[in-house]
């Protein structure tokens, strides 16, 4: 079957074709004949896509229109990008049964299977019978495609969290948290909130000059920025591509203040840049520790530091004049939050000077996604985690509630919530966290010394 290729644009910005022809290491990743079929020229010029396509090693597709089933890179999901139609009713994501025989887990990933896309009508499933089918192959490959958004901070007021703008070089994540709560946003896309999530990493290569852009705006007001507030800047592609290291220099030169968390040691790389904006109490850094269980970890967020990588990184940061904390995140009950006054020390003991903690909470496709892990990771604990998870979520796996979603409630919400406060005394962790400065910022910084307090 062979149909005309023409231009999508999602709810997010990006320009998708209906039928893809470049490759990166074998698989599905761009759009179209070639990256001159894209409406938008200059998101996607030939000189940037010659340095993303030698970064990524994209290659041409032999085929300019192949059929669609056979090029789809989905294992599990059929995607036809002719409009992204929001449903009249949403669907709450399915449980998965115990009953039906799944594949098995994918080497190096957490999500197990792509769930369905509620903004899509079809999804398919392997048939258990024909366990040699592309569905239960066991590793599925990274892909990364162009993101040719116009804009690169994203506002929120919502008041849960303590910023109002943040900065995603990426879509998708390649850390692959079974966890992560931006896992539903990939379905914006036409992706999956599953394997897809995880394995189709959208690159968004213009976001230093993005962000260049938005500081240069006279409506700019100086205010902390967060990096990241949905996927990490410091996944594993970000050591070839270096954005989040170009935005730096970006925030150093205007001296915008930043907020950074990250599960990577490679934040440490960036530590000249780092160094230069802690002198003008212009970042802090927050590492993000949920176990420092190797198995626990290896399993639950299979492509991010190890535990002790991570406290490294909090080591060396403290240690350059780097303000560094910890977030226990999420606190999982029954699974990881007998850990947390172990994780807490272990990082006090490495320099950090606050912590805080997030309860886990499952929305939309993600509950499937973890249930599904627990099942093939946990089964002993499995319905432990359920029923605690169920007791401070009010009977549910996710409250989107303000004031509710990060902390819970109920009487074991509580009891956690102290028994996190002890364990941050004992720590001497109980301090407020490092206020940043935006009396620094300037519209325009052209003195290259100046940037490090030489002229």
């Amino acid at each position: 079957m062979s149909l005309p290729s023409r231009n999508v644009l999602t709810p997010l910005g990006l320009s998708v074709n209906t039928f893809s022809s470049h490759f990166v290491d074998g698989l599905l990743v761009g759009a179209g004949e070639d990256p001159s079929s894209y409406d938008d020229a200059s998101a996607l010029a030939p000189s940037s896509w010659g340095r993303i396509k030698a970064a990524l090693r994209v290659h041409p597709c032999p085929h300019a229109h192949p059929p669609l089933a056979p090029v789809s890179p989905l294992p599990y999901t059929a995607h036809i990008f002719t409009t992204l139609r929001r449903p009249r009713e949403r669907q709450a994501a399915p449980m998965p049964d115990p009953a039906t025989p799944r594949p098995p887990g994918k080497r190096g990933r957490a999500a197990g299977f792509n769930t369905p896309n509620r903004f899509q009508p079809l999804h398919l499933e392997p048939d258990p019978a024909e366990p040699g089918e592309e569905g239960f192959q066991e590793r599925v490959p990274t892909s990364y495609l162009i993101d040719a958004s116009r804009s690169i901070l994203a506002e929120n007021d919502s008041p849960d969290v303590g910023f109002r703008f943040s900065l995603n070089p990426y879509r998708g994540c390649e850390h692959g948290c079974v966890y992560c709560y931006a896992r539903p946003t990939h379905e914006y896309l036409g992706f999956s909130a599953g394997l897809d999530f995880e394995t189709k990493i959208l690159v968004k290569e213009q976001a230093p000059e993005l962000l260049e852009a938005a500081l240069r705006k006279r409506s700019w007001q100086p205010q902390v920025v967060a990096l990241s507030g949905n996927t990490d800047c410091y996944q594993p592609v970000e050591r070839r591509l270096q954005l989040t290291r170009r935005c730096l220099e970006v925030f150093l030169r205007f001296r915008n203040p930043v907020s950074l968390i990250t599960k990577n040691h490679l934040v440490t790389r960036d530590l000249d840049i780092l160094e230069s904006m802690a002198a003008l109490d212009l970042v802090h850094v927050t590492l993000s520790i949920t176990s420092l269980d190797r198995r626990l970890t290896s399993a639950m967020e299979p492509r991010t530091s190890r535990p002790e990588r991570r406290l490294q990184a909090l080591e060396e940061l403290s240690r350059a004049g780097v303000p560094a904390g910890v977030n226990v995140a999420p606190l999982i009950p029954g699974l990881n939050d007998s850990e947390a006054p172990a994780i807490l020390e272990a990082a006090a003991a490495r320099g950090a000077r606050w912590a805080n903690y997030i309860l886990v909470r499952l929305p939309g496709a993600v509950r499937p996604l973890f249930l599904d892990w627990l099942q093939r990771h946990y089964p002993d604990r499995a319905a432990k985690v359920v029923h605690r998870l169920e007791a401070v979520r009010g009977g549910q796996l996710s409250d989107a509630r303000y004031g509710h979603r990060m902390r819970g409630e109920g009487e074991l919400a509580e009891l956690v919530s102290r028994f996190f406060q002890i364990a941050k005394r004992k720590a001497g962790l109980d301090g407020r966290g490092h206020e940043l400065a935006v009396h620094h910022f300037r519209r325009q910084g052209q003195d290259q010394l100046e940037l490090f307090g030489e002229g």
